[in-house]
């Protein structure tokens, strides 16, 4: 029982760092235990170019706000879209090779199948993400260093 209150304890600490901080998650991990508490992040952060000369107002929806004068509308729930691209594991993604590298994609790169979009690190593991198909990228949900979960959409590829 004393283990469970050093962990309760452990936790408690964590978290109140957590709130004191920036970070947007902790993890501590110690031979046969691994605690990791995180604070919730926008699901999808946009960052996508505005239209160019009839931008939307700052409180319209994020989809109205990005959509390309001739390009077809994006669905209410990206993940509804033809060209979502999912996220096939939980981790952090990367924008970039590198801290401070020029992203792998930006809205409006048009991208060939198998061209790398972005890195998800997975249990220190880079794992790069691929291109499912040729098109170019509308929208981009995440912020670089972003956890993301499973099947959250990434980016839009039409």
């Amino acid at each position: 029982m004393s283990k469970i209150k050093e962990y309760k304890e452990l936790i408690r600490e964590i978290a109140e760092l957590l709130d004191k901080s920036t970070l947007s998650e902790i993890e501590v991990e110690e031979e046969d235990f691994r605690i990791r508490v995180a604070r919730e992040v926008p699901a999808n952060v946009n960052y996508t170019a505005p239209a160019a000369s009839n931008a939307a107002p700052a409180s319209a929806a994020p989809s109205a706000a990005t959509a390309a004068p001739a390009a077809a509308p994006v669905a209410a729930n990206p993940a509804d879209h033809p060209g979502a691209v999912p996220a096939p594991m939980v981790g952090t993604a990367y924008t970039a090779p590198t801290p401070g590298a020029d992203a792998f994609v930006k809205v409006g790169d048009k991208v060939k199948e198998g061209d790398t979009l972005l890195i998800i690190e997975a249990m220190k593991v880079m794992n790069q993400i691929s291109s499912p198909k040729a098109g170019t990228v509308k929208e981009i949900f995440f912020a670089d260093a972003q956890p993301v979960e499973f099947g959250e959409t990434l980016c839009i590829i039409e």
